[in-house]
């Protein structure tokens, strides 16, 4: 064996663009100190490639990631909350949910900054109350991104049954998509991912686009134009509750860009960036949105569907979801591949195989990946309708990770100074509404999403799991 090596513990260092790592005071990676590790020469040399490999990402590539991350599926499901909730409070809602999104989102952000051992979420649970707050986050998180990739392979065979108009069991189409959403996660360093990231949004926008001009075109078409057709400004008459939440949940889901950024941030060469990020981020999601979800309810009207690109008509749907294919799959690789280092780090937390440069490395990355996406093509097949999914991964998990953990987080990690001074006053009356509104997301939600998925299947309006009847 080669000599040895000392590597003591240190944070994330910032630097700049072209600077190289100071390998006597490495970053911490995946959260874990590194400590008193002795290494041989063939372990530094992996672990100074490491650190190279996952230390790149500056702040416009964590941009363009948190976009290919964020502003997916949830762009497709907001025109039907615009249905349901009507256009006043669709617009309110899109507009000051994703505000308090960039907030809690620079909360999570300085959380970061004052303890740069954080590498993902669970280990904020784990500052916040010990092992059970680490567990309970790990699973959560685990969960979360299951059912993100669990969507977007439901997308998937939604696009696939709608662009091939054949006679195809959809399960097939199921697998197709779970195999494509696992060789795009194959890269495990988000630096890379960011490349596709740019494709991914051009992707998102054109197919959007598509569908806005398409339904626009057809409701100036139709007689008595745009005047004829059936939107309005209030909530639906027939509305219960569970439509509201569900619809609510979908806007909430669309802005669940907060659940990744510890891991992101975690490969930035200046964390303290990440301010940028998220403004450019939280931005570009609220115009997205709000634009896409009133164009689209105000051309087509009570009768837009879920995902918004069905709404296009016959031959621009199909146009429309072959534009959105990359968008589908790339964004939803994301989810597996921080899922897949979350993983792959705790189990090689205390060996240099965890920066999957090593035939051991790639070995169990791949091997993660793939009963990941496995787990995901079977939550698409149990719960087989776009809505409900999303409202569900929204209700159990969004709520937390975009809502309450941070409002927590501010009031035991971040907040300074005398409870009495004006600043805490007002940052602590808009952390105790972030807290509500994740609650009340996490109570009522579940409830509405948990009895809509039973009255879908007792009315027999979606299809069974794992059957060959197209996906809605």
């Amino acid at each position: 064996m080669g000599s040895t090596h000392e590597i003591s513990e240190s944070g994330n260092k910032p630097m700049e663009e072209n600077e190289k790592v100071d390998l006597s005071s490495p970053p911490q990676y995946e959260g874990v100190a590194v400590g008193e590790m002795k290494l041989t020469d063939e372990e530094r040399h992996i672990y100074e490639s490491g650190v190279q490999k996952f230390s790149r990402l500056g702040w416009k590539r964590l941009t363009v990631v948190l976009i290919v991350e964020a502003v997916a599926l949830g762009s497709l499901s907001i025109p039907s909350s615009f249905a349901t909730l009507g256009m006043v409070a669709g617009v309110i809602c899109c507009v000051g949910l994703g505000l308090i999104a960039i907030y809690t989102s620079h909360v999570i952000g300085q959380v970061k900054l004052k303890y740069p051992h954080i590498a993902h979420y669970p280990d904020a649970g784990r500052l916040i109350m010990g092992r059970f707050g680490y567990i309970l986050v790990y699973i959560m998180l685990g969960l979360e991104l299951l059912f993100l990739t669990g969507s977007h392979a439901l997308t998937g065979t939604i696009a696939f049954v709608t662009i091939s108009e054949s006679n195809v069991c959809s399960v097939v189409f199921g697998v197709v998509s779970a195999i494509i959403l696992l060789l795009l996660a194959v890269p495990p360093s988000f630096t890379e991912m960011a490349i596709l990231g740019y494709i991914d949004f051009v992707s998102i926008i054109a197919a959007i686009g598509i569908t806005i001009i398409g339904t626009g075109i057809s409701a100036t078409s139709s007689p008595g134009g745009l005047s004829s057709v059936n939107w309005s400004a209030w909530p639906k008459d027939d509305i219960t509750f569970s439509d509201a939440f569900i619809a609510l949940s979908n806007i909430i889901f669309a802005y669940s860009f907060a659940l990744c950024q510890f891991s992101f941030m975690d490969e930035m060469h200046t964390p303290k960036d990440y301010i940028k990020s998220i403004w450019a981020l939280g931005i570009t999601e609220i115009t997205i949105y709000t634009l896409t979800g009133a164009l689209i309810y105000a051309f087509v009207g009570q009768d837009v569907r879920s995902p918004a690109l069905l709404s296009a008509g016959h031959t621009l749907s199909r146009v429309a979801f072959g534009i959105a294919l990359p968008v589908i799959f790339i964004s939803g690789s994301i989810n597996t591949v921080v899922l897949g280092r979350m993983i792959h780090g705790r189990i090689y937390r205390d060996s240099p195989i965890r920066f999957i440069n090593t035939k051991m490395g790639w070995f169990t990355w791949l091997v993660v990946i793939t009963v990941a996406t496995i787990l995901a093509f079977v939550i698409a097949e149990i719960i087989p309708f776009f809505s409900d999914l999303l409202s569900i991964c929204s209700a159990l998990f969004v709520s937390g990770f975009t809502f309450y953990f941070p409002a927590v987080m501010w009031f035991m990690l971040i907040r300074e100074g005398d409870w009495t001074s004006p600043k805490n006053l007002g940052l602590g009356a808009l952390n105790l509404l972030c807290f509500l509104i994740g609650i009340i997301t996490l109570g009522a939600g579940t409830y509405a999403s948990v009895n809509d998925i039973i009255l879908n299947y007792q009315h027999g309006s979606v299809r069974g799991v794992f059957t060959c009847a197209n996906p809605s």
